[in-house]
């Protein structure tokens, strides 16, 4: 093997040994994360690890885009693992495999959807990854659609100025949806990180004793909200 070879194998293996350090000092310090402590828990010197990571802003970002992308896989693989016509199996999946990723790594998830990191502002890297998880419940419905299978919305509709902004959104994931299904989509959107949210820094507690029944009830509440049907290959029932 060349002598570059080498170095970039050694490269990457520290470089993944740091991002694995950086992810244990998350779980104990949250996300206030200082490449110093890093260093000394590698036995490195702190200007080595910043050959690897120029700032602490650029650890953050790789171990964002990471935890978002572990996070997408675990969506997408769930989607995957069900039959295609089962259009509210596929989305009960992706919810389940959201909220169950969540509490297995509760720091990575709290570097995601928990408070702001003072003076972190995320590059537009992290806007990619950030979708997969949103784009997985589009494409159910994206296919509902393109079968007829999808209930008509009732209620109220969004204004003109959201219908705009959603019409702009589908422009960019091509299909037969609406404005209306898609703002659906993007409420359950919503509700789903808020429950994983209310979970995993414990707000259930004291109010809600079972909490996988209860999450699971209100995803399929927004599933109706959707207009998903209830058995694989049927339309949805009109109201």
């Amino acid at each position: 093997m060349s002598a570059p070879s080498i170095r970039a194998r050694v490269r990457a293996e520290l470089t993944q040994e740091i991002k694995a350090v950086a992810r244990r000092h998350l779980a104990t310090d949250g996300a206030n994360l200082s490449l110093r402590a890093v260093a000394r828990d590698l036995g490195m010197v702190s200007s080595a690890v910043y050959r690897y990571f120029p700032s602490r802003d650029a650890l953050l970002t790789a171990l964002i885009v990471e935890a978002y992308q572990a996070l997408g896989d675990a969506a997408e693989a769930a989607d995957g693992a069900v039959a295609r016509d089962d259009l509210r199996g596929r989305w009960l999946a992706v919810s389940h495999a959201v909220r169950t990723w969540a509490l297995a790594n509760p720091a990575e998830y709290a570097l995601l959807y928990g408070s702001p990191v003072p003076g972190y502002a995320a590059p537009d890297e992290t806007v990619v990854p950030a979708q997969r998880v949103v784009f997985a419940l589009v494409e159910v419905l994206i296919d509902g659609a393109a079968a007829g299978r999808l209930a008509t919305p009732v209620g109220t509709t969004a204004p003109p100025p959201v219908r705009a902004d959603l019409h702009r959104l589908l422009q960019a994931r091509p299909g037969a949806l609406d404005e209306e299904h898609l703002s659906r989509c993007m409420s359950a959107w919503s509700q789903l990180f808020g429950l994983v949210n209310f979970e995993v820094f414990g707000r259930l507690e004291h109010v809600i004793e079972d909490h996988e029944p209860y999450f699971d009830h209100q995803m399929r509440l927004m599933a109706d909200l959707a207009g998903l049907p209830d058995e694989p290959g049927q339309p949805a029932s009109e109201e």
